[in-house]
């Protein structure tokens, strides 16, 4: 299993983050087999044991999408071992991934996006960073992960741009527009150094304790932010980045250039906000158009 774990940090080049949850998934599916008695079938389990664990996740009324990432998370410890030539070939070849259901990200129209913003207390150092913050994810488009993970050597105000690393650590230049320059160079000049006081650290997002800001944190933050603006709306960090593809489409950008701006390896990935901007100009068109 140590092998498995190495590959899946340095080959694959996943998160800690996504190597916890492929182990995870698998001790479960371990789990499993252990509580009908086959624990010894792990490395080269049945196609019909699999469909039995996949049953018991229906059953339980686990998502769709759950069912299908803890199936990826099997594939993918099964074809480690074919190509160890560890076991003779893939058990998971007969099962069908089950399909997931579409569905559209979520997005803040821009008025709500200004009222929120608007919103955010800025007379505090923390408020600063916070202000900082909405206004970075939502003018590079980032993960949370790939917010919290910045340097302040990552920042490059001058050029108006974020050196940004990715998923499979890809690293990529996301621009920054007047506001989120503007905040995040009053919050590194003023903010960020009172929450480092004498403490030395390279994280640009830090916490009230001087320490680098955590997914958890930011999440947090965010629902204070929305309570504060009394938005009758459950935001995640996750809506500032679909807010700006969104907003970007809707505003004439091109879809590869997009593609580029959100560290999106596939075109199909950025595809999905297609559908939305194309609903929003339904939307347009069915109050604008006088025979509409």
């Amino acid at each position: 299993m140590s092998r498995y774990t190495l590959f899946l940090a340095t080959e694959k080049n996943f998160s800690p983050h996504t190597v916890k949850a492929y182990l995870s998934d698998l001790e479960e599916f371990r789990q499993y087999l252990r509580s009908s008695g086959h624990e010894e079938d792990l490395l080269f389990p049945q196609h019909w044991q699999v469909r039995g664990y996949l049953g018991v996740l229906n059953r339980k009324g686990s998502a769709k999408t759950t069912v299908a990432r803890k199936l990826a998370s099997l594939r993918s410890f099964y074809k480690f071992l074919v190509k160890q030539n560890a076991i003779p070939a893939d058990p998971l070849s007969l099962v069908v991934t089950p399909k997931r259901p579409k569905q559209l990200p979520r997005f803040l129209h821009y008025n709500d996006l200004e009222q929120l913003l608007e919103a955010i207390p800025t007379d505090t150092d923390l408020g600063v960073r916070n202000r900082a913050i909405w206004e970075t994810l939502y003018a590079a488009g980032l993960r949370v992960s790939e917010l919290v993970g910045l340097n302040l050597s990552d920042v490059n105000l001058s050029l108006g741009s974020l050196r940004v690393k990715g998923k499979g650590q890809r690293e990529r230049l996301a621009p920054l527009g007047r506001q989120s320059i503007y905040w995040l160079k009053l919050y590194i000049e003023t903010g960020r150094r009172k929450l480092l006081g004498h403490r030395e650290t390279e994280a640009l997002f830090l916490n009230k304790n001087g320490r680098r800001l955590t997914d958890r944190g930011v999440r947090f933050i965010i629902d204070e932010c929305v309570k504060e603006a009394a938005l009758a709306l459950k935001v995640s960090p996750h809506w500032l980045r679909h807010s700006f593809a969104t907003h970007m489409l809707e505003r004439g950008a091109d879809l590869r250039a997009v593609q580029e701006l959100l560290g999106h390896v596939n075109l199909s990935s950025t595809q999905v906000y297609t559908h939305v901007t194309g609903t929003r100009l339904k939307e347009v068109y069915q109050k604008a158009h006088p025979r509409a």
